[in-house]
């Protein structure tokens, strides 16, 4: 997912061969994931459903939708809209799963009920806008509406708490705005809707930005006053939402027509950059320790 909305990014502000890296590595390690996501649920069931049940195992679906986001804006759109296909068969049972199970003071993990319907609606909304259909852009529309709702079950279970002491995960409140935002952009920018109906997908998607960016600036105050430096894997769940927040405001600039907003949205991808960068380092430098420490054990 990180790795799959920084290609988006780089696409949208002319770095197509960063971009396309970016992309091959992303799809490497959707291949190696998607793999191991069969493979357990063949050969060890239990642990499967186990998994199932938690928020985590809806980033299967929200990353089949960014990887197939990316792969339409390549015009590969057999390819994304078999993504598509993919991505709604999951959602269903493992939402309903992941619902099924909510409890109180969650973390930030359970946002990605919202992260994985706009997925959806994302990618639907580009493959309508590439001509694969009008009937998707309407089936965005539903979709998009239902994870704004989703959202606001999320943030009633959110352990608040979790933006002083989460590991990472804690930035998906912001990121599942973010997204929701960029589906907003998507469906704005689409010529189905006009007059009221365009002016009001337009507002939406501009009061979803600015309460993206609010939780930007209230989890980045949090960093820095109570900093957590030391790797742990959720930091992806970081880099996520920060490549969202970028490609959501250039999106909305763009669709809203709001100058402003690309200069911002350049800024905020250097920073997703530089986080994706960062948290590559971290995941290497601990695979090394681990590896280290396991060749000295007897």
């Amino acid at each position: 997912m990180a790795t799959g909305i920084v290609s988006v990014g780089l696409h949208l502000v002319g770095h197509e061969t960063f971009s396309r890296a970016a992309l091959a590595l992303a799809g490497a390690v959707w291949l190696v994931l998607a793999a191991n996501f069969s493979a357990r649920f063949l050969r060890d069931r239990p642990r499967w459903h186990a998994e199932a049940d938690t928020p985590p195992a809806l980033t299967a679906v929200a990353a089949t939708a960014v990887l197939g986001t990316r792969l339409s804006l390549l015009d590969w759109q057999t390819a994304a809209a078999a993504l598509l296909a993919l991505a709604t068969v999951l959602w269903p049972g493992l939402l309903c799963s992941v619902v099924r199970h909510w409890k109180r003071r969650m973390p930030g993990g359970a946002f990605l009920v919202c992260v994985a319907t706009q997925g959806l609606a994302v990618l639907a909304a580009t493959l309508a806008a590439a001509g694969e259909g009008e009937w998707l852009a309407w089936a965005a529309l539903g979709v998009f509406c239902l994870g704004v709702l989703l959202y606001g079950e999320a943030l009633v279970r959110f352990d608040f708490r979790q933006v002083w002491t989460g590991a990472g995960d804690q930035w998906i409140a912001g990121g599942a705005l973010a997204i929701s935002a960029l589906a907003g952009s998507k469906l704005t920018a689409s010529p189905l809707w006009t007059g009221d109906a365009h002016q009001a997908l337009r507002t939406a998607t501009l009061v979803l930005l600015g309460l993206d960016l609010a939780w930007y600036a209230i989890l980045l105050t949090a960093e820095v006053v109570k900093p957590r430096p030391h790797y742990d894997v959720r930091r992806w769940s970081t880099v996520f939402p920060l490549g969202m927040a970028a490609v959501a405001t250039l999106a909305t600039g763009a669709a809203a027509h709001v100058k402003g907003l690309h200069t911002l949205g350049v800024v905020l991808l250097w920073v997703a950059v530089a986080a994706w960068v960062l948290t590559l380092a971290g995941f290497l430098v601990t695979r090394v320790g681990a590896g280290r420490s396991a060749s000295r054990s007897p």
